[in-house]
């Protein structure tokens, strides 16, 4: 990576775009007409003056080569980041703009940020933690620890069993008073499972919410939701029966928070995929990451307030060296990010593939696992996309089958690119196998050929 001759794509750099209208913000200033005063160095960092609406430019350098993961600084008022003189700047660079490709002494002001910034990481205790907080907080007194568990417990117990009287009612009454009643009651319902620290079992309700809206064969969906709620509340309520990898699940499930206990794994980590999901207070961001070495697939979650992108960005197609710890759980893809060995650069790896029979008869055996698993991650070996009247699907080229894509993902503008990709070939798919279908993520073309992110 802090090889002038290694660079990302420019895909990549945009892939670390906050949100579209920063990515074509950013677009615009990938060319070197705006910029003055660039260059780069061998350590990894790249600067250059922006001409803006003001008198003075905008003074931009980017440290590509924090293990972290990039590092920004602009004197502009955007509270982006990065910004669009960062991305610009970075798409120039990654361009191979003669300006920036030659090695140079950094001016004052950039040097006086990377050096502040190496200053702060040779300082930064190993494991990447600081003394005190809510850390040592937690294990300096394991007695109150243990109480705070036990009351957040009994509420969430009363929580369950309030939802088992309400689920009895409703299908007492019948599921046609659930489109009567509006999604009033089901907010309520919710509420009052948030009031009982159960998170996950408020999000479940909230879904159910939505369902008598949602079209042609609504009462099915509600009945099948309702069960698998059910099964989870009668999981909860019986975890002292069930095996510890179960009972841990159901925790998760039900939104216990839980650290990742599992030991150090270190790995080089292929970015397969990166997507946000929003609601009113909360971005979620999914990083799917594949083990070159272990054949491991594993999930970071990181959150983010409303309108601001989490951390860390990683675009597709980098690898990062780097260790992990998983989170309990069997089956639980889920991981925390640890100590970084060096920054992300790009590789030629692709996680091997499976046929379209094989990727659903994985996310069949992860339910005997987790029966609440809406996907499990799969790879996709030789498929084309085609279409099959109004619906899309993934076809096995060489095989009598194929994966319907979900409906989110025929609405999305990543299916063209996969069949622009494609071209009636077959390709290698990444993305998520789940009851509702196939949600393509990445893709790669045929033979050799750079990963394309689809979302």
């Amino acid at each position: 990576m802090t090889e002038q001759g290694v660079r990302w794509t420019a895909e990549q750099v945009l892939a670390l775009a906050p949100d579209a209208a920063s990515r074509k913000a950013g677009s615009k200033l990938g060319a070197a007409g705006p910029w003055s005063g660039t260059g780069s160095s061998d350590e990894g960092t790249v600067w250059g003056l922006c001409k803006g609406s003001g008198g003075k430019p905008y003074q931009t350098v980017v440290d590509i080569a924090d293990a972290a993961g990039p590092a920004y600084k602009c004197s502009c008022p955007s509270r982006k980041f990065p910004c669009k003189h960062a991305l610009g700047l970075l798409l120039l660079w990654a361009g191979g703009n003669d300006a920036v490709l030659g090695t140079a002494q950094a001016p004052d002001w950039a040097e006086q940020w990377i050096s502040g910034r190496r200053r702060r990481a040779e300082a930064k205790p190993a494991g990447g933690g600081g003394s005190g907080g809510a850390g040592s907080a937690a294990t300096a007194d394991p007695e109150a620890a243990r109480r705070r568990a036990e009351r957040r417990a009994e509420r969430v117990t009363a929580g369950a069993t309030e939802l088992e009287q309400r689920l009895a009612d409703l299908l007492r009454g019948g599921l046609a008073s659930a489109e009567q009643a509006g999604y009033g009651l089901w907010e309520e319902t919710a509420a009052r499972m948030v009031d009982a620290q159960a998170p996950g079992l408020a999000a479940r309700v909230r879904e159910l919410g939505a369902i008598p809206a949602s079209g042609p064969g609504w009462p099915v969906r509600l009945l099948e939701e309702c069960a698998l709620l059910h099964l989870l509340d009668e999981g909860w309520l019986g975890r002292e029966r069930l095996p510890d990898g179960l009972a841990a699940t159901v925790r998760s499930r039900v939104g216990l928070p839980a650290s990742a206990d599992g030991p150090p794994l270190r790995d080089r980590w292929l970015v397969l995929a990166q997507y946000d999901t929003s609601d009113p207070k909360l971005t979620t961001r999914r990083i799917w990451l594949y083990g070159a070495e272990s054949g491991r697939t594993a999930l970071l979650l990181s959150y983010g307030a409303a309108g601001r992108a989490p951390e860390p960005a990683l675009p597709v197609g980098l690898a990062l060296d780097a260790e992990v710890s998983a989170y309990p759980g069997p089956g639980q893809p889920r991981v925390a990010l640890g100590e970084r060995f060096a920054p992300p650069a790009p590789v030629a790896v692709r996680p091997p593939g499976l046929t379209t029979a094989e990727a659903a008869a994985r996310y069949g055996e992860a339910l005997r696992e987790d029966p609440w698993l809406d996907a499990v991650p799969v790879t996709l070996d030789r498929v084309v996309p085609a279409q099959a009247g109004d619906s899309w699907q993934l076809a096995d080229a060489d095989a009598d089958s194929a994966l319907p894509l979900t409906p989110a993902a025929r609405s999305r503008p990543g299916l063209w690119r996969l069949v622009a990709l494609s071209g009636g070939a077959p390709v290698t798919v990444f993305g998520e196998c789940g009851h509702r279908g196939f949600t393509p993520l990445t893709a790669w073309p045929a033979g050799a050929g750079e990963a394309v992110a689809l979302c």
